[in-house]
């Protein structure tokens, strides 16, 4: 996957956007404050964290060779994903929507509300 591909599959998501706090290696994706997915832009292939269900991340990597424990992350609840090929598009698609739900979900009544209204 080209990394202006799996930049628009993550912008397409409600009021997300990028940041680098970082530097210019790690492509940090945001709803507010929250992170939601980081990619690793200098890796080749590319890699992208992206948080999960405790019990999901056990099972990708257990299906996936190229799906590990999140690199500098909670490795309970995020994974890093080695985007080789060998994960199906719509699964990736799948988790990218995981970690953004699950970072939803974690947001305030207020915020949820304003961000519904973008």
């Amino acid at each position: 996957m080209q990394l202006e591909q799996l930049k628009k599959l993550l912008l397409e998501k409600n009021s997300s956007y990028v940041h680098f706090p970082f530097g210019e290696i790690y492509m940090v994706f945001k709803i507010l404050d929250k992170v939601f997915a980081i990619i690793a832009i200098e890796e080749n292939p590319l890699r992208i964290n992206l948080k999960c269900e405790p019990n999901d991340a056990i099972a990708y990597r257990d299906i996936y060779d190229s799906v590990i424990p999140g690199y500098h992350m909670n490795k309970k609840h995020w994974n890093t994903i080695i985007l080789d090929g060998s994960v199906p598009l719509e699964v990736l698609k799948d988790m990218i929507d995981q970690s953004y739900d699950l970072v939803f979900a974690k947001l305030t009544k207020k915020q949820k509300q304003e961000l519904l209204q973008k």
